[in-house]
C-alpha cells in the first residue's frame, strides 16, 4: 500500500489521492458506525430517530451520551457497549486519516538519512 523506504517519495498528486482515499475510508467507517448506533438506540433504547442520531453522533465524536434515561437494562447495556465501540472507532479513524501523512513524513526523513550516509 505504501512505498518502501528505498523507493522515491510519492508525487504530490498521488499523495493527495492517497489522503483522499483515507478520508473516504474513515468516513465510511463513521457512517456505518452511526447507522449501528442509530439502529440500536431506535430499537433497543426506544428513542425517536432524531434522538437516536443525535446520541450516536455525540458518542462517536467523543462528547458523550445525550440521552440520560434508558427504558431497560438492555438499552443501558447497548449504550455502554456502543460507547466503548465509539471510542475505538474514534481513535482508529484518526489513525486511518493520519497514516498517509505520517508515512510521508517518516519516508522523507529516511530519504534524508540515506542521502547523508
Amino acid at each position: 500500500m505504501y512505498e518502501h523506504k528505498s523507493q522515491r517519495l510519492l508525487p504530490k498528486k498521488l499523495f493527495y489521492k492517497r489522503v483522499l482515499n483515507s478520508i473516504l475510508i474513515a468516513s465510511t467507517i463513521l457512517f456505518i458506525s452511526i447507522i449501528i448506533g442509530e439502529t440500536g438506540f431506535l430499537l433497543i433504547g426506544k428513542a425517536s430517530w432524531i434522538d437516536a442520531l443525535h446520541n450516536s453522533s455525540m458518542l462517536l465524536s467523543g462528547m458523550g451520551p445525550v440521552l440520560q434515561s434508558y427504558p431497560s437494562t438492555g438499552a443501558k447495556l447497548f449504550s455502554s457497549f456502543y460507547a466503548l465501540f465509539s471510542g475505538i472507532v474514534f481513535i482508529a479513524n484518526i489513525g486511518v486519516v493520519l497514516a498517509p501523512v505520517m508515512h510521508r513524513v517518516y519516508h522523507r526523513l529516511h530519504l534524508q538519512d540515506n542521502a547523508t550516509s
